[in-house]
């Protein structure tokens, strides 16, 4: 099971191989070495500030999540359903956002039961995105931040798209086929690129 403060013990050899393949890569790797990735172990606290984050800036989720946890306190279903309806709203959350959160924390008991960790990458989207709300971006984000899945490449991800077009196409838009056949190189440690791919477009490292 994973937990929480959890690392994966993956990330050094796949630096190393995605190091030895790729010299871009290598290099960013290089100028970015302190960046790590630590699970929460909490895929409900995970999905709403996934749900948060979602089509906004780093900064600007950073400030919303700001204010809704102080307005929660700990992030659980409970506490999420004890706050207002507009309370949660005046967070910065839009109607949709703010439906979407209410609804997972009402549904959440029946997926708390499940064990993820013996589901394959596949299984656990498919669960995940029967919550309204859910989409395949965010059931990858929990498959990356909390699951810790070493091969994850989220292609519906605008921060991690831009930092392969700055890196690998001088900020050039690529189309999903360039950018998967670019991945192949990178298998099967996607999740660590990507990783990689958003710090050169982000000065705050992206959590979820």
């Amino acid at each position: 099971m994973t937990l929480l403060g959890d690392r994966p013990d993956y990330w050094e050899t796949a630096k190393k191989e995605l190091s030895d393949n790729d010299i871009i890569l290598s290099r960013i790797i290089n100028k970015f070495d302190d960046l790590e990735l630590i699970s929460r172990g909490d895929i409900f606290f995970t999905l709403i500030r996934s749900i948060i984050g979602q089509q906004i800036s780093v900064k600007a989720a950073s400030t919303v999540w700001s204010r809704f946890t102080e307005k929660v306190g700990e992030i659980t279903p409970k506490n999420i359903l004890s706050v207002d309806f507009e309370d949660l709203r005046s967070c910065g959350l839009s109607q949709k956002k703010t439906e979407y959160v209410i609804g997972i924390s009402e549904s959440w008991h029946e997926y708390s039961l499940f064990d993820w960790n013996k589901m394959d990458d596949e299984e656990v989207i498919e669960k995940l995105i029967k919550l309204r709300g859910v989409g395949k971006w965010t059931a990858e984000m929990i498959l990356i931040f909390t699951l810790l899945r070493p091969d994850v490449f989220p292609i519906g991800d605008i921060g991690m798209i831009r930092g392969i077009e700055k890196s690998y196409n001088s900020g050039v838009r690529m189309s999903n086929d360039e950018l998967y056949a670019l991945s192949e190189k990178w298998k099967p440690w996607r999740t660590v690129a990507c990783c990689y791919m958003w710090r050169t477009v982000d000065p705050e490292p992206v959590e979820y």
